[in-house]
């Protein structure tokens, strides 16, 4: 009896286990079918106006199929298709709102050939020659957006390549969306008190702290921050909590990289009276969290970056600005002198005292900006990217009902720009130095001939291999 309870108990489970089976499959199905559903929705989606002529945009010059004539116009209800070609939001599709403008955006590079679509838009990070909608035709309008450092693709930096693009978002207060403050979220939060440690605590902490710190795990960068840190460690003591040029632990619970943004590891730095605040490349306007964060906390940044970091602090006496061209010692002997002199350190702080930003340009940037930084009541500036380019592309809509000329945007070379990498040239290198230091002068003109090869490929308007690019990158 047991071992027939046994066996109806098994073939119990079997048939549970094949109900799930078959009812797996049955939804698979269903999503499948719905996903098909989709598909050819956006498929069907007619074009506009397709018998209006005379509608072209294109680079000037650059044999973009000028010849076509695919006009983005069409039946009432139906909208200018924007192709996500790195998939930098995920979405399969959706109807953005820009005004009393819609686009329809999506990821979807199968639409590339429909005459509805009017723009390609690339994250500059994700950008791949392996793959770009070519031939490019007159009517396909090219987006860049790239908020992030050089190093993370280069040859985006140089004429050839950035001005292939029609529209771009870059740190670069010269680019038609201009990034340049994404990493700070207002002037609130910049005059805030919230971690501001007095300077009679501050000096008692110097019994245990040193005067500054340096935070840093992303090593020997283009801007060789490690090497300078290095020497500088020889005049002046620097706490280290980073991976590079390690001497001081942060509590375990904070060790993480993510843990970065929490209220703890505020703490800590706001103890102490100086922030080594170097950026892993020097480029102007690319200012990153390395500069906002000492302001936000009442520490003064030792700031090294961008050249024209001047035009964004807050006061004319908030940061400390390294110039590359002198020694370190002589930056460790002022470091020294603020140190042992409150009133002269005081100057430094003056502005967050009193809760006071004279930088009026500062000022104007944050209240006028289109998007805004954490903040729910305001657009993100990817929001606001893809509705740049929507209003555009039906602006010359308009333009084409009025019977006007189209109008074209262009990116120009300094919409993305920075000079080589420099290296210094010290009697000792850093400790712990690793073999990224070496790579990066030599990257740099390795992308210069890059991006000379992707602008001749691109002109020629017809897709190629990455062998073809690669031999003619090598082409004298």
């Amino acid at each position: 009896m047991a071992r027939l309870s046994r066996l109806s108990l098994r073939k119990l489970l079997v048939f549970f286990l094949c109900l799930s089976a078959v009812l797996f499959i049955w939804i698979t199905l269903q999503v499948v079918v719905e996903l098909g559903q989709f598909e050819r929705t956006v498929h069907i989606l007619p074009p506009r106006n397709l018998h209006e002529s005379g509608w072209r945009h294109g680079l000037h010059g650059s044999g973009m199929l000028a010849s076509e004539r695919t006009p983005p116009g069409g039946p009432e209800g139906q909208y200018p298709y924007i192709v996500w070609w790195s998939p930098l939001t995920g979405e399969i599709g959706r109807l953005g709102e820009c005004g009393t403008n819609k686009c329809f955006f999506t990821i979807n590079r199968t639409l590339y050939s429909h005459p509805s679509t009017q723009a390609f838009l690339f994250y500059g990070t994700d950008f791949n020659i392996k793959s770009l909608p070519l031939p490019r035709r007159a009517h396909h309008q090219w987006a860049l957006f790239h908020e992030e450092s050089p190093k993370n693709n280069y040859k985006l930096f140089h004429e050839p390549v950035i001005t292939l693009f029609n529209h771009t978002a870059t740190f670069s207060q010269h680019s038609h969306l201009p990034l340049t403050s994404q990493y700070l979220e207002s002037l609130e939060v910049l005059t805030s008190q919230t971690y501001l440690v007095s300077l009679d605590q501050k000096n008692e902490l110097r019994k245990t702290l040193a005067p500054v710190v340096y935070v840093q795990s992303d090593c020997d960068p283009p801007s060789d921050r490690d090497t300078y840190v290095s020497e500088l460690m020889k005049h002046i003591n620097v706490d280290s909590y980073g991976q590079c040029l390690h001497n001081k632990d942060l509590p375990s619970h904070l060790r993480d990289s993510t843990t970065m943004e929490e209220q703890a590891f505020y703490q800590i730095l706001a103890q102490y009276k100086f922030i080594l605040a170097f950026e892993n490349a020097v480029c102007d306007d690319y200012i990153t969290e390395k500069l906002w964060r000492p302001l936000k906390l009442g520490v003064v940044p030792v700031y090294y970056g961008a050249p024209n970091v001047r035009k964004w602090l807050p006061s004319n006496s908030s940061a400390v600005v390294v110039v590359p061209d002198e020694p370190p010692e002589k930056l460790a002997r002022y470091l020294k002198r603020l140190d042992e002199d409150d009133g002269e350190y005081a100057t430094y702080l003056e502005w967050k005292l009193k809760r006071e930003v004279s930088n009026l340009e500062l000022v104007k940037e944050l209240k006028e900006r289109p998007w805004g930084v954490q903040d729910l009541t305001q657009e993100n500036y990817v929001d606001v990217f893809e509705c740049m380019v929507c209003n555009r592309v039906w602006e010359n809509i308009d333009r084409q009902k009025k019977g006007l000329v189209p109008k074209t945007w262009q990116a120009e070379g300094n919409h993305l720009k920075c000079p080589p990498p420099r290296i210094f040239d010290f009697a000792s290198g850093p400790r712990n130095r690793t073999s990224l230091r070496g790579i990066w002068t030599a990257s740099y003109e390795q992308s210069k001939k890059e991006a000379r090869a992707l602008r001749c490929l691109a002109e020629r308007n017809r897709n190629f291999t990455v062998a073809q690019y690669w031999k003619e990158v090598f082409t004298d």
